[in-house]
């Protein structure tokens, strides 16, 4: 009760001072608050008035509320709360829609900045064609949708292709006429009217054909000749992979014959006698090329007349039909050297191959028989029908008698149709080459069927062994001879070497089977013996029995091999070591530095030090390849950037006009030359830079023996590179976008371009001055100085400059050309000075003069624009001056840095490793090719290691024969 009574009379207390104006309160509080002005300190919190802060989004303001008199005792009760907790509730309500609100507007504003920064496509249409842009309003998709055939029966239709290209491309013609009047439009412009030489504007096109140029449809037929070309490449190149395989393979086979339980060690493997006698004449025939008389080593020449039976008497010899045959026609295009063995099995084998023909098998035999005919065709070069590079052949059987013989083509009287003129005399000289060994025994093959008058051979072997000392004459197809010949002592007399005029050690009588090919040996032996056992050559004593049958003819040519191999092979090593001994002590005093290498290990050589160049290739930095890659391709585009875009442009009277111009030329330049161009310098630039580290001296190390072999690598390589046909489409999207730039950004950059336009504008001012003055003459001082005159065309055109200067110093704006009025002006002028001038005379010196001025007055501006780029920036408003010039070599420029990086990385990336790959490749080709090794690697050096290693081998060889044959005796 006391708090309220003291309470009541606190109000009336301030009640009072309100009246009396001695106290303003602050804006009261709602009733609903009960205001206890007295109460104890500790008991309650300090009293909080009106005068707290509020804000509209915390509560909202109070009213005015009467404040009622409490009555004592009285405690006001609080009948609001749901008042307040909905305006509460409506404050959350407004604070939802003021966020969706703001936050959708900022959506907004962030959507439409993303929305400027994105690029403007719609400059890029022209990388799809036209008509692309207009199928739907020619072509219904939807009732052509409809009106498809269900998946089964879609599968069923075979479309024709061509007849769908040839109507896109008719659509194409019809959607293109547009960029065709943009052409023509461009092409009749006036603006292209100065003159580098007489009768052409300095304007034109310089590639204006290329602009005509159609893509041709590649026929069917031409396709599948590419298709076959590649066929054989590739054959020919894994051919190339299998031999190397085969000779690997050949490697590999004689190591696992050494290995045995301990391991690899050295086994000499136990050759027969003929065979190692076989191998030194190998290597002999290898080293002795050209037949001298060094090779004196003992052999079996087969000579005889054409079809005269020499290749049947050989095949009688080693059991096997083992040669290409024909009706008449020339076989035996090469020499075959044969080495006849005893053996188990009955096999033949190339000395350069590891494959092994089954002779007992007839598919063996038939490819033997083509592998001959292939060989031999290879060996014979274009333009020859014979050749002498000699195929090696081994043989072995059981009964086979050891000896070496030589099969010779077949001797002609007449060349015929199909042959090479000297094929006679190439003949004979092979022949001779072999006949004139004194160690060769010739085995002379004479055709019994035909008249012995007819023969060529026995002529010509009675040249080479007149004596007849080392000469078996063989006589074939007795059996015809018999039949029909009117007197058979004729055959007697040429058994006994009385009709003949020849000599020989022995005279034998054979017979060669019934002329049938598809008879086996046994047949035709079967056949020869039962013919000389019913003949009356035998009966009657016209023939003896030793002298009959291949049999005996081939163990006496055996003898005969053998005893004169016994009687020489001894006194050619002492030969070969008489060689060996001269040819190291030419070395030591010739190249007493180097080593013995030879052409093989020379090749090798030469082979590392091209990789290690072609791997120096892609260590080259990109600065450098960048700066090699723009300089070339502005020496390359120059001309065409300032004669064909600049200076038509420039001519023009306004900026629009100038801007216009130079778009319509970049795009056409881009479209149609500027990628192509920009690869053309790719690839000579890395031509350029491969052949740099291939030719560049070494120093002290640099040999010259290899210079040849480097220049044909790399002529090879390059031959087969290619470039990717793709870079140029990429290049040319990478160029447009380039030049359709043209925002400057600093300040560094403008002055970049401006001395780049400096220096371009500075040479072509260059080349005019020197133009000018090839045609007026050499000025006074030189005159004077150097005692040079002007002739008088020179100083007719000298007069002409002087007048067109005047005329062009009243008007230095005057246009490019000039008005038909000038012209005669200029020549009534020059006619009152005694001068007579031509109308195209002033033409052609009144475009070097314009020339030469307005380059003047280009450099001129472009000194002016150096403080012009705070006028770009405000895009030249409010400025007399203009440097849209400045801007088109700014793009040109930076043109020129893109494309030089783009085909720097393309270099980089992928060319290079390619023509690695190609040089590998070619290197690998030579290794195989005998003759290109013999063409590219020459010198003394060369051949004097050549022969000292072959020398060499060669003496191994007959040292190990030697002893082997001591050891049969």
């Amino acid at each position: 009760m006391w708090r309220a009574r003291r309470a009541t009379e606190a109000c009336e207390a301030c009640r009072s001072l309100v009246v009396r104006g001695a106290l303003s309160l602050p804006r009261p509080r709602p009733a609903s608050r009960s205001l206890q002005h007295a109460r104890p300190p500790a008991a309650r919190p300090p009293f909080q008035g009106s005068c707290q802060p509020f804000s509209s989004l915390s509560r909202p303001p109070p009213r005015r509320w009467k404040l009622s008199p409490a009555r004592p005792g009285f405690q006001p009760r609080r009948h609001f709360w749901p008042a307040r907790l909905a305006a509460r509730l409506l404050r959350l309500r407004y604070l939802l829609l003021g966020s969706a609100v703001g936050g959708g507007y900022t959506a907004k504003k962030t959507f439409d900045q993303w929305k400027d920064m994105m690029p403007d496509l719609s400059d890029y249409k022209w990388i799809v064609p036209d008509f692309v842009w207009q199928l739907d309003e020619y072509i219904d998709l939807e009732k052509l949708s409809k009106a498809l055939p269900d998946s089964e029966a879609l599968a069923k239709l075979v479309p024709d292709l061509d007849k769908l290209a040839g109507s896109f491309s008719l659509l194409k013609d019809f959607f293109s006429t547009g960029d065709k009047w943009v052409s023509e439009v461009v092409g009749a412009s006036d603006l292209l009217l100065l003159l580098g030489t007489s009768g052409e504007t300095a304007f034109r096109a310089t590639d204006a054909s290329e602009s005509d140029r159609q893509f041709k449809k590649v026929t069917d037929k031409e396709k599948v000749e590419q298709l076959q070309e590649e066929l054989l490449r590739t054959q020919l190149k894994y051919q190339r992979i299998l031999e190397r395989l085969e000779k690997e393979n050949k490697e590999l086979r004689k190591l696992v014959l050494q290995r045995d339980d301990k391991g690899i060690h050295h086994r000499n493997l136990k050759k027969s006698l003929i065979d190692m006698y076989s191998e030194v004449l190998d290597v002999l025939s290898d080293y002795d090329a050209s037949y001298n008389t060094q090779d004196h080593l003992p052999r079996v020449v087969v000579v005889g007349d054409q079809s005269a039976g020499k290749t049947s008497v050989l095949e009688m010899i080693a059991q096997a039909r083992i040669f290409p045959r024909g009706s008449g026609e020339m076989m035996t295009r090469s020499p075959v050297k044969v080495t006849l063995s005893e053996g188990p099995h009955h096999v033949a084998l190339f000395k350069d191959s590891s494959r092994e023909f089954d002779l007992t098998k007839e598919e063996d035999l038939a490819a033997l028989r083509r592998e001959i005919e292939l060989r031999m065709r290879k060996n014979v070069k274009e333009g020859y029908t014979v050749s002498p590079e000699t195929i090696s052949l081994n043989v072995k059987g059981p009964g086979l008698q050891r000896m070496v013989l030589v099969d010779l083509p077949g001797v002609i009287n007449t060349v015929t149709s199909g042959m090479a003129p000297d094929t006679k005399e190439t003949i004979f000289s092979i022949s001779k080459a072999y006949m004139q060994n004194p160690n060769a025994i010739i085995l002379c093959i004479q055709d019994g069927s035909v008249d012995a008058e007819r023969s060529i051979v026995t002529d010509l072997v009675s040249q080479m062994d007149p004596h007849g000392r080392r000469t078996i004459f063989v006589l074939t197809k007795v059996d015809l001879a018999e039949k029909n010949v009117a007197s058979p002592s004729r055959i007697q007399q040429i058994i006994e070497g009385k009709l003949f005029p020849m000599k020989a050690l022995g005279y034998f009588a054979v017979v060669t089977g019934k002329g049938n090919s598809s008879e086996s040996i046994e047949a035709i032996r079967d056949y020869e013996e039962e013919f000389f056992q019913n003949s009356k050559l035998l009966k009657t004593s016209m023939l003896k029995a030793h002298q009959v049958t291949t049999r005996n003819l081939s163990l006496a040519v055996s003898d005969c091999f053998w005893k004169m191999v016994r009687e020489s092979v001894e006194q050619q090593a002492d030969s070969f070591k008489a060689t060996r001994f001269n040819l190291e002590t030419e070395w030591k005093n010739n190249f007493p530095r180097l080593r013995e290498l030879d052409r093989n290990e020379l090749f090798e050589k030469a082979k590392n030090e091209i990789l290690d160049e072609v791997i120096s290739l892609s260590q080259v930095t990109p600065k450098h390849w960048e700066e090699i890659l723009q300089q070339m391709l502005w020496e390359r585009v120059s001309t065409h950037v300032i004669e064909n875009i600049y200076l038509p442009a420039a001519q023009t009277m306004n900026s629009g006009t100038f801007n216009t111009t130079v778009d319509i030329k970049l795009k056409q330049w881009t479209d149609k030359q500027l990628p192509t161009k920009a690869v053309e310098v790719a690839w000579e630039t890395l031509q350029e830079e491969f052949a740099r580290f291939m030719t560049e001296p070494k120093g002290k190390e640099h040999d010259d023996i290899f210079d040849k072999l480097k220049q044909a690598v790399k002529e090879e390589s390059i031959k087969r590179h290619k470039w990717n046909d793709f870079a140029e489409d990429s290049l040319r999207v990478i160029q447009h976008n380039a030049l359709e730039d043209r925002s400057i950004t600093d300040k560094q950059q403008w002055d970049a371009a401006i001395y780049f336009m400096e220096e371009a504008l500075r040479g072509r001012l260059r080349d005019t001055e020197t133009v000018l003055e090839n045609m007026v003459g050499p000025d006074w001082k030189k005159r004077w100085m150097h005692w040079m005159g002007r002739t008088q065309e020179q100083s007719v055109h000298n007069e002409t400059k002087n007048e067109l200067e005047k005329m062009l110093k009243c008007n230095e704006e005057h246009p490019a050309y000039l008005a038909s009025d000038e012209i005669t002006t200029v020549r009534k002028n020059l006619e009152s000075r005694g001068v007579e001038v031509d109308p195209s005379l002033i033409k052609d010196t009144w475009h070097q003069v314009y020339r030469r001025h307005f380059l003047k007055t280009a450099l001129s501006h472009c000194n002016l624009c150096r403080r012009g780029f705070y006028y770009y920036q405000r895009h030249f408003v409010d400025s007399e001056l203009e440097c849209n010039d400045v801007v088109l070599f700014w793009r040109i420029q930076r043109m020129l840095s893109i494309t030089a990086n783009t085909l720097r990385q393309q270099l980089t990336n992928t060319e290079v490793r390619r023509l690695e790959k190609n040089v590998k490749e070619v290197l690998e080709d030579f290794a195989e090719d005998s003759e290109k090794k013999l063409k590219l690697l020459t010198g003394k050096r060369v051949q004097l290691a050549e022969d000292l290693k072959k020398v060499r081998e060669i003496q191994e060889k007959l040292d190990a024969f030697i002893e082997a044959l001591h050891q049969e005796k």
